[in-house]
């Protein structure tokens, strides 16, 4: 408003001032004593000419005002438009999550430290994602290690590449000296869990190691699986990992088929919000996946296990300096055919309906001794069961057949209710407990 009004007074003062000065022209003027004629004429013609220039100006000067008038009416509008702009569209919400399982964001979380070969995982990841939306991938990188820091760096925006900020050493126990690697694990899966889901708000994730590398049909498993987990309250995990998974000990003709297991796999695993918000506030220092597999933690839930492994590793190096590697591990047999999992029928995997299937198929099954499963006999009975009663006779079967033996918390490596579905010399077996088995005994670990 302050423009406008001095425009409008400066136009008001120029057209004043003109006129004035117009008028002590003429007042100014000495009177003359009479004269001829013709000094009287060119007086009379001079004011006429005056006259007509001082209305020649009044006409520019209204002119002048009335331009001065229409264009501080138009820069007041515009003024008026910025003192009083239009009030900011509201915030938009962050994005609901979504009640569609199949329209699902399922983030994949890679944990990484100091291994450069990450980029054997990250580039399988890439090639068989088949939408960077629907499953963008994380790289949450720990230890500080610039080479692998480049690797990572080098993917671009194919990747998110985040980095646990705390790199200090832990007080540990001086028992503990040892496993500070063990602690420090915990503490980056502690961050970066809580990344996902307290900073970027995920729904689930699917969180997999820097040393693994997955099956062509990794992301259609976890998709069809997501909505089982969702609806199977039961279930608390679904794993690409089979623990005895080796290639001699799974049917590759069924590699469609999956299992309930209480045995936490890991090794490239799905889980949902709320077990982060149940698990966050009592997250262990350190052995972060041996207090998975605790009662407190398990509460008689289940994971979903493949039968042939939609991951392998190949990290002889860690912490756990090649623990179970050599023996186990690196013979784990990758699926390699795509199974069209979101187009298959899943509900036989929720509780109810599995226990009435698999639990009447193992104890149907004929039992026959170690001795006859080794010697290859008796291989017209097709699907067999082998029966242990203690902790003791299941480690010796589980030796002998080339099992893993280890137990957590009393729970057997891809066990459901103590029983272990595997091949031996290509026909079915069930490594199973009596059949009015009750429960595991932790004092079996």
């Amino acid at each position: 408003m302050l423009k406008k009004s001095s425009l409008v007074l400066w136009g008001a003062a120029l057209f004043i001032a003109w006129n004035g000065l117009l008028l002590l022209f003429l007042w100014s003027r000495p009177p003359s004593p009479a004269s001829s004629s013709g000094e009287g004429d060119r007086l009379t013609a001079e004011v006429i000419r005056l006259a007509q220039d001082a209305e020649t100006e009044l006409e520019r000067q209204k002119d002048l005002l009335r331009q001065i008038h229409r264009y501080s009416g138009l820069w007041g509008r515009r003024r008026g438009l910025r003192l009083t702009p239009a009030p900011p569209p509201p915030p938009s919400p962050p994005p609901p999550r979504p009640t569609d399982p199949a329209g699902a964001v399922l983030p994949v979380l890679v944990m990484a430290c100091d291994r450069s070969t990450v980029r054997r995982c990250l580039d399988k990841l890439l090639r068989y994602r088949p939408s960077a939306q629907r499953f963008p991938v994380i790289v949450s990188q720990d230890c500080g290690h610039a080479e692998t820091a480049r690797v990572i760096a080098s993917y671009g925006d194919a990747v998110a590449h985040i980095r646990q900020p705390d790199l200090s050493d832990i007080p540990v126990p001086a028992e503990h000296r040892k496993f500070q690697g063990y602690y420090k694990i915990a503490r980056h899966y502690r961050w970066a869990l809580g990344q996902v889901f307290r900073t970027f708000r995920y729904r689930a994730a699917i969180v997999v190691e820097d040393d693994l590398e997955v099956a062509p049909d990794f992301f259609e498993y976890f998709q069809a699986a997501f909505p089982l987990l969702l609806a199977d309250r039961s279930l608390w995990c679904v794993s690409a990992w089979n623990d005895n998974g080796k290639e001699q000990m799974v049917d590759v003709g069924q590699a469609e088929l999956l299992y309930r297991t209480d045995f936490f796999p890991g090794l490239g695993w799905l889980l949902l919000a709320e077990l982060w918000d149940e698990l966050e506030p009592k997250w262990p220092r350190a052995f972060w996946d041996d207090w998975m597999r605790q009662p407190e933690q398990r509460r008689d839930r289940s994971c979903v296990r493949p039968e042939v492994s939609r991951t392998m590793t190949f990290g002889r190096k860690g912490v756990s300096h090649g623990q179970f590697f050599d023996q186990y591990l690196k013979f784990i047999k990758l699926n390699d055919r795509f199974v069209p999992f979101t187009q298959l029928d899943l509900s036989y995997l929720k509780k109810e309906e599995y226990e009435r299937s698999f639990l009447p198929k193992v104890y149907a099954a004929p039992e026959v001794r170690v001795e006859e499963l080794q010697g290859n006999r008796r291989r017209e009975l097709g699907a067999v069961r082998l029966q242990y009663s203690g902790r003791d006779s299941f480690k010796a079967f589980a030796k002998a057949l080339g099992l893993m033996d280890d137990l957590k918390s009393g729970v057997p490596r891809a066990g459901y209710r103590g029983i272990v579905s595997f091949v031996y010399r290509g026909r079915r077996v069930y490594l199973a407990p009596p059949s009015d088995w009750t429960g595991y005994d932790p004092s079996w670990s």
